[in-house]
């Protein structure tokens, strides 16, 4: 049985001397920081977005191996959307932990910066797409009235957000 088992695991105070704070830093690029210096091992990224969740009590995002938990910053999004690809089921999302998931219609947004983001993992958590991922969905965007802009997702068009007027 791993402690992550224990119904009050997240309870815990932290190890002696330690605290659950942290100075971990997620950014709105989807860049992770600690003690204000860029995390450079690419695998201990992917490691830090597997281990986010949030905290049971206080809905705080943290991360959490199993073993151990502490709080960190998250600037926007906890996911992020890096790649895609389109085939005749829809667009399936490759997302920043490593996992694929396929695009669902509930939870488009555009936000600041005309950032597109969508609801991932069963809705509980959003990703916003990188810039790349974002231009990839070019093969199904669609104009509809008056500036709309939609999304093609298997037989029907999503709405996603409105043009101002020109």
């Amino acid at each position: 049985m791993r402690p992550e088992d224990h119904p009050e695991f997240y309870r815990f105070p932290a190890p002696e001397g330690r605290s659950r704070e942290s100075t971990i830093v997620l950014d709105k690029h989807g860049r992770f920081f600690h003690e204000g210096q860029p995390v450079e091992r690419p695998a201990m990224a992917i490691a830090f977005f597997q281990w986010l969740r949030r905290h049971p009590d206080d809905g705080r995002y943290i991360l959490s191996n199993g073993y151990d938990w502490t709080y960190l910053t998250v600037e926007d999004a906890p996911l992020f959307v890096l790649s895609l690809r389109i085939d005749e089921h829809g667009v399936q999302l490759q997302l920043s932990d490593g996992s694929e998931e396929p695009l669902q219609k509930a939870g488009l947004r555009v936000g600041a910066g005309d950032a597109l983001y969508c609801r991932v993992k069963g809705g509980e958590y959003e990703a916003r797409f990188t810039p790349s991922a974002q231009w990839m969905l070019e093969p199904v965007l669609v104009e509809g009235e008056a500036g709309e802009i939609r999304i093609r997702l298997g037989g029907e068009t999503v709405p996603v957000a409105t043009l101002p007027a020109r």
